[in-house]
């Protein structure tokens, strides 16, 4: 899978931010990064900090560009861009003295075109690293929401990968029946990416209405909606989780269905099923999960576990970057 990426990354090289530049993962990850020549890791912080960080870990970190916002030739740019952008809601003064931060400087490179993608949250929360894509990155056309998906990977005994696709886990906490219309869209989209032709399964405690009730209304709604926007995609739900994934449950519970039992792209009805979710493949499953990826902002910007080695930034670089070579 990561040698697609590669592959897409060898064909038109990117840039992208890590907002922390000092952190020895960061670190580690971009000297990887720059042995392969196919990324240019942009690290924010003091240089001096930086590469004496760098050196006395043993990272080369040659070929990085470092900017500190305190020292930014461009910054009264910026700061023009930055007001512009947020519509009057904060002053030049105030777009200056928030631009200090890693976070935000970070995210107006990409909005201004200085670099291609953003990876954050190493020491960042979740919302730190969203909330500046939202303001000033902002959603795609036609987008109303940013949602996101995890993509779960695990090698088959023969040879191969299963890849698997599944959203929202980590950003809407209890989405709308439009709402799951937009992140079943866009994870469709992110698995396409990975190499997976998707399979999309709404999840519930219902199959076909074996249950009752508001969130199994939700689902049979949202999928059937789904199924007008994304026609060329096969979409089906309410499904229990067992008829999504074993073609036996699925010939018991829904015979007629073409997507139970080989569903590969799982939409939950929220962010508690969803988180889960994920987490228990991982656990249990012995899946390797890559994400949250962010999806529906105009430009890649994803979200690091504060808990990362230096192994998951590296891959998670990869697959961010290569979504901004994907867009081209």
């Amino acid at each position: 899978m990561f040698k697609q990426l590669i592959d897409i990354l060898k064909k038109n090289p990117k840039k992208i931010v890590f907002t922390e530049g000092s952190d020895p993962r960061i670190l580690e990850a971009s000297a990887r990064l720059l042995s392969g020549t196919f990324l240019t890791p942009i690290l924010i912080g003091k240089e001096e900090e930086i590469r004496s960080a760098a050196e006395e870990i043993g990272y080369n970190i040659r070929g990085a560009e470092i900017y500190d916002p305190e020292h930014y030739g461009k910054m009264d740019a910026m700061v023009e861009k930055m007001v512009e952008l947020r519509k009057g809601k904060m002053t030049p003064d105030e777009c200056r003295e928030v631009l200090k931060r890693g976070n935000y400087f970070g995210t107006m490179l990409v909005a201004m075109g200085e670099a291609d993608a953003l990876l954050g949250g190493a020491t960042y929360s979740t919302a730190d690293t969203v909330r500046p894509a939202l303001q000033l990155v902002k959603t795609k056309p036609g987008n109303k929401i940013v949602s996101s998906c995890f993509i779960l990977v695990r090698p088959y005994a023969t040879g191969g990968n299963m890849v698997l696709a599944m959203g929202d886990c980590a950003i809407n906490i209890k989405p709308t029946e439009d709402e799951l219309v937009e992140i079943a869209t866009e994870t469709a989209k992110c698995a396409q990416i990975f190499g997976v032709e998707p399979k999309i399964a709404f999840l519930s405690y219902s199959t076909f209405g074996s249950g009752k009730g508001e969130d199994v209304d939700k689902m049979r709604n949202a999928a059937e909606k789904t199924k007008a926007v994304l026609p060329n995609i096969p979409v089906e739900g309410e499904l229990q989780f067992d008829a999504a994934v074993s073609p036996r449950v699925a010939k018991t519970k829904c015979p007629q269905s073409e997507v139970a039992g080989y569903a590969n792209t799982f939409i939950f009805p929220d962010i508690n099923a969803g988180n889960i979710g994920y987490k228990i493949a991982q656990r249990l499953g012995s899946f390797d999960a890559y994400g949250p990826i962010l999806l529906g902002l105009n430009a890649p910007i994803n979200d690091l576990s504060r808990g990362c080695n230096a192994q998951e930034v590296y891959s998670m670089a990869i697959v961010t970057a290569a979504l901004a070579g994907v867009k081209d």
